[in-house]
């Protein structure tokens, strides 16, 4: 599904001209070689584009960019093999930057290979063309001897940028004459590049991509931007035991040449764009709308990568939007009709890791755009602890998982990748994710949470019990707030427990440590063990109260929740019963400090 789906994507894209042409790629080219008539190097010229940019701290500064032209597609083969218009400084020049100087000396002789086969290859291009561009590159390729070039001056001043820059010709004065955009360079290559695909000793087979037989691909195109430095394939085979049939390279997995293109230029065109990319820890998340909506991308892209830097306060007002349509009832589709956007567009989200010898695909989806954003608002509705409409990004949600007195601690990537499942689906969150957050709560109940790491572990609680409930036809108990006519067990002993802490708290002043500190963990696995003690503490902390309504409210409130627990304290609780444990100590402790107009409460502070 994936390639062909890449496959149509190009299509879409190269009739934007948004990608290159069939026999064509991008190329950074960072310097222009202006050349004389006679093929001598009148000037190297800085060809780089200066943008302005803002650092993470606001500041604006200049930086230099290559510009990407399109030249005949460059070689994936490896080891040496020049291309038509070659762009490489090791085979123009066939030298190695030595100290101050060049040399053409080196351990393999690949300096004078590569310039030998640069040589060969374009002057079989150009043979026969008579333009001034051309001749001066002719003159060029048959003049130029690296041997006598290696204290260049115009080499020399480019210094340490030599090495990694790619270059162009034009003619010198005229920066608007270049080579790789003469027409008949392209009418040649072109004619070239037909002639040798038809020469191929290729394997031609069913293409699984196109249902047509045609020239299948040995070599697979590599994908950039995907964590490793040379770019890495999604299909490849580098070892005879995953060959089948006597088929060898990449002819196992008969994808024609024309598809593998397709897909490999729409997949680095994912790649490189910021528009289409987040990165959830090792895992690149790619999404397109599959017929190019640019609107589509872009609020996908808005509300999958939103953090605290730019763009927050359209992410969360876009977001509050959505979930209030989920929230009331309203189909999100209709909100996004309103905005002129198509929310039945197919949506793609894949997610792509690198390896050593391939790309892993980690997973992919494709869903109707409408259908993914109302998942993505139940999701953040079902993380609601407040009132208050207040997304939870995922990275909010990621930094719950880990412990505070960690510096360097990673959350599990496929524990990452269900997670994202799970919203983008709207199916159940992995249990891993309620058990990890319960153990993070009862571990760090000794140390200070601030307030919204609390909301937000809370959400995420409240999110895993309550979907589990409501996927297997259980009505949800858990409620956005306070909920006093449930008679959970669980939930009523996380009421107590909150109830009881709050009796100290206004009984004993500022304390080192409360029973949340000492009891709080055991007290959410094994209730029976711990109320009895800190209930006959609570009795002390009854007496100390200087206010006699605020006994009788504490004192009413006990013994109202104590109640409702008919069969008394359970024995044991299980992981979700722990869940609504400490959902229920959450809304009971927020309800005090939560504005009411026969109290002086104000909402509670982080410092809480």
């Amino acid at each position: 599904m994936l390639i062909s789906a890449l496959c149509d994507y190009y299509d879409v894209l190269a009739k934007k001209g948004l990608l290159c042409p069939e026999g064509y790629s991008n190329v950074k080219v960072h310097y222009l070689i202006a050349l004389n008539p006679d093929g001598t190097i009148a000037d190297i010229i800085d060809w780089q584009v200066t943008e302005t940019v803002k650092d993470k701290k606001g500041k604006e500064k200049e930086t230099k960019n290559p510009r990407i032209v399109v030249m005949p597609k460059r070689t994936e083969k490896p080891g040496i093999d020049a291309n038509y218009i070659e762009h490489r400084p090791l085979y123009i020049f066939g030298l190695n930057p030595d100290a101050d100087r060049f040399t053409t000396e080196d351990r393999t002789g690949k300096a004078r290979k590569s310039h030998a086969v640069f040589v060969e290859a374009n002057i079989k291009l150009i043979e026969g063309i008579d333009s001034p561009v051309v001749n001066a590159y002719r003159a060029f390729i048959q003049n130029w001897t690296p041997e006598a070039e290696c204290e260049n001056p115009q080499l020399l001043k480019l210094g340490k940028s030599y090495t990694g820059s790619g270059y162009a010709f034009c003619l010198s004065g005229r920066t608007d004459l270049l080579l790789h955009d003469d027409p008949e360079i392209k009418s040649r290559f072109e004619a070239l590049n037909v002639q040798n695909s038809d020469a191929k000793d290729s394997f031609t087979a069913q293409c699984a991509i196109t249902g047509k037989t045609m020239p299948i691909a040995k070599i697979h195109g590599k994908i950039s931007g995907m964590g490793n430095a040379t770019g890495s394939v999604l299909i490849g085979y580098n070892d005879d035991a995953f060959c089948s049939y006597n088929n060898g390279s990449s002819y196992n997995s008969n994808v024609s040449e024309l598809a593998a293109n397709k897909y490999v230029q729409a997949l680095n065109y994912l790649a490189s764009s910021k528009a289409h990319r987040i990165l959830i820890d090792d895992i690149r998340v790619l999404f397109w709308a599959a017929d190019g909506s640019e609107r589509n991308d872009d609020i996908m892209a808005m509300l999958l990568s939103q953090d605290s830097a730019q763009g927050a306060d359209e992410v969360n007002n876009r977001l509050k939007n959505l979930m209030s349509a989920a929230r009331e009832g309203r189909v999100v589709a209709d909100e996004l009709k309103t905005d002129g956007i198509d929310p039945n567009v197919d949506f793609y989200i894949v997610g792509i890791m690198p390896n050593v010898a391939r790309l892993a695909l980690k997973f992919i989806y494709r869903k109707r755009f409408g259908d993914i954003l109302q998942n993505i608002a139940q999701h953040q509705n079902d993380m609601q602890v407040d009132k208050e409409l207040k997304p939870v990004p995922l990275w909010k949600i990621k930094r719950e998982l880990i412990s505070p007195k960690s510096s360097n601690a990673k959350v599990d990537t496929a524990l990452m990748s269900k997670i994202f499942e799970a919203i983008v689906n709207g199916t159940q969150y992995p249990e891993y994710l309620l058990s990890t957050v319960v153990m993070r709560v009862k571990t760090d109940a000794d140390i200070k949470v601030n307030y919204e790491s609390f909301c937000i572990r809370a959400g995420i609680i409240k999110a895993c019990i309550n979907r589990k409930s409501r996927y297997t036809k259980k009505k949800e108990e858990l409620t956005l707030a306070l909920n006093t006519e449930n008679t959970n067990p669980a939930y009523l002993c996380g009421r107590l427990f909150a109830a009881l802490e709050k009796l100290q708290r206004e009984a004993s002043g500022d304390l080192n440590r409360t029973i949340k500190d000492a009891y709080f963990a055991s007290a959410s696995s094994r209730p029976v063990l711990v109320f009895p003690k800190i209930i006959k503490l609570a009795q002390n902390h009854l007496k100390k109260l200087e206010s006699q309504g605020r006994r009788i409210f504490f004192d009413k409130l006990i013994g109202d929740i104590m109640l409702m627990l008919d069969d008394g304290f359970p024995e044991s609780l299980n992981l979700t019963q722990q869940g609504n444990f400490i959902i229920g100590y959450y809304q009971q402790y927020q309800s005090f400090f939560e504005k009411n107009e026969n109290k002086n409460n104000t909402t509670i502070s982080e410092e809480e």
